[in-house]
């Protein structure tokens, strides 16, 4: 991974669920989450979802912005938003640009098969555009729970 605590977090514009397109920059002066996660609707992308959604109000008292970005389409996050109650923006990196930039597109292993995959990471950014934490490889138990605490020690 080549982002790095202290850095700026390069901007972006992605489609999101509902239509919308979210951009970085558009959410200066807030806090914002950024969790990239491998798929809607699997298991281990559903318990991570699952977890910021029940913490959401939690991030919102402190004016944290949440975004889910996956390469799944617009049309699946649409499904997953609503199969599940996500009160929170999911983006839709298709073409990996976003994904490349943050250096979570990389090389993983399954089952001694080697293929190119979003890293399950997790991003902090300040309402200045830094990177105030970064969670690579994320094991999903007590995840949220670390990067509230650091949300609040902004």
């Amino acid at each position: 991974m080549s982002l790095k605590i202290g850095d700026a977090a390069p901007d972006f514009t992605l489609p999101t669920d509902g239509g919308s397109t979210v951009t970085l920059s558009g959410l200066r002066g807030r806090k914002v989450v950024i969790y990239f996660y491998p798929k809607d609707d699997t298991p281990g992308c559903t318990t991570e979802s699952c977890g910021f959604r029940d913490a959401f109000p939690d991030f919102s008292k402190l004016d944290a912005a949440i975004i889910g970005i996956s390469k799944d389409s617009v049309r699946r996050h649409d499904k997953f938003k609503d199969k599940y109650a996500l009160p929170f923006t999911l983006a839709s990196d298709e073409n990996r640009d976003t994904c490349e930039k943050y250096g979570v597109w990389a090389e993983k292993s399954l089952y001694g098969k080697k293929y190119m995959g979003i890293e399950r990471t997790t991003v902090l950014i300040d309402g200045k555009g830094i990177v105030r934490g970064l969670w690579p490889k994320v094991k999903v138990a007590g995840h949220v729970d670390e990067v509230l605490a650091a949300a609040k020690a902004l």
